[in-house]
C-alpha cells in the first residue's frame, strides 16, 4: 500500500497507459480521479477502480475544460498529492496509412541492397492543424494540468508530477517530428518546475517509454512493427504494466531524491 491515503490524477487513463497506471495506483491504495477525453472510457476505468475513485472526463488541450476539471477534483477529493500527465494521441487516419506505406517500401528497398527511394518525407507536408492538435494534447496539456495542480499540491508543500513523454524525446523520431517535438518539451517543462517547486517538496518527474503495447500503436502492420522490435536489443514491445511500475516508483516516497529526471523503459532501444 505504498500510496494509502493519497488522492492521484491521470490523465487518458481510459486506456492503455493510463489505465495500467490507475489500476495500479489503485491497488497500491490511491483514490484515483480517472480523466479521459472519451467519458465511457473514463467511467470504465472507474468502475473497475471501485472504491473513491471517480472519472473527470475532459479534453486537456482545452484550459477552461482542465480547470472544470480540477474543480470537480476538489469537490470529490478535496485535494491532490499525484498528478500523471499521460493524456496523448497518436497518427490518425491518412497520416498513419502514409507512415505504414513509406516504412513497408523502406524495408523492401533495404532487403533488396538498393538506394532508398521511400524518403519519409513527412515534416514538409505536415499541415497546421496536426501540429497544434499534437503540440495542444501533449505539451499544452501537461502544462495545464501541471499549472492547476500545483495550486493544489502548493497548499501542503507536497506532492508528485509525473510526466509522460517518450524515447523519442531523447533520441528524435523521422515518422513524427511534431511528437518529437511534443515529448521533448514535456522534457524541458519536467525539469523547469522541477527546480521552481523543490522548495515546495513537490517533485516533477518523467517516464520516456519506448515502443509499447497499446491501442494508440495497434495501427501500425506487422511489417512495420518487425522494423521497430528488431531494433530494440531486448527484441519485445514493453507492456503498459510495466510502465506503470515505473510510475509507482517516482509516485511513492521510495524516489523522494529524485526530482527533475526522466526514467526510460524501452528494452535498450536508446541508452544514455
Amino acid at each position: 500500500m505504498k500510496l494509502e491515503g493519497r488522492t492521484a490524477l491521470v490523465t487518458g487513463a481510459g486506456s492503455g497507459i493510463g489505465r495500467a497506471i490507475a489500476e495500479l495506483f489503485a491497488k497500491e491504495g490511491a483514490s484515483v480521479a480517472v480523466n479521459d477525453v472519451n467519458r465511457e472510457a473514463a467511467e470504465s476505468t472507474a468502475k473497475a477502480l471501485g472504491g473513491l475513485s471517480r472519472s473527470v472526463p475532459a479534453d486537456v488541450s482545452d484550459s477552461a475544460a482542465v480547470r472544470a476539471m480540477f474543480d470537480e477534483i476538489v469537490k470529490q477529493f478535496a485535494g491532490l498529492d499525484i498528478l500523471v500527465n499521460n493524456a496523448g494521441i497518436a497518427e490518425t487516419g491518412n497520416r498513419r496509412d502514409e507512415v505504414n506505406r513509406k516504412a513497408e517500401s523502406h524495408l523492401q528497398e533495404l532487403m533488396m541492397g538498393g538506394k532508398i527511394q521511400s524518403h519519409w518525407d513527412i515534416t514538409q507536408t505536415l499541415a497546421d492543424d496536426e501540429w497544434h492538435r499534437m503540440i495542444g494534447v501533449h505539451l499544452n496539456g501537461t502544462f495545464f494540468c501541471t499549472r492547476e495542480a500545483l495550486k493544489l499540491m502548493a497548499l501542503n508543500n507536497r506532492g508528485s508530477i509525473i510526466n509522460i513523454s517518450s524515447v523519442a524525446a531523447l533520441r528524435g523520431m523521422p515518422i513524427g517530428a511534431h511528437y518529437g517535438a511534443a515529448k521533448a518539451g514535456i522534457l524541458g517543462l519536467t525539469r523547469s518546475v522541477a527546480q521552481e517547486m523543490a522548495s515546495r517538496n513537490i517533485r516533477v518527474n518523467a517516464i520516456c517509454p519506448g515502443w509499447v503495447d497499446t491501442p494508440m500503436t495497434q495501427n501500425f502492420t506487422p511489417t512495420v512493427k518487425m522494423i521497430l522490435t528488431s531494433q530494440v536489443p531486448m527484441q519485445r514491445w514493453g507492456e503498459p504494466e510495466e510502465i506503470a511500475a515505473t510510475a509507482l516508483f517516482l509516485a511513492s516516497d521510495e524516489s523522494s531524491y529524485f526530482t527533475g529526471q526522466w526514467l526510460s523503459p524501452n528494452g535498450g532501444l536508446f541508452i544514455g
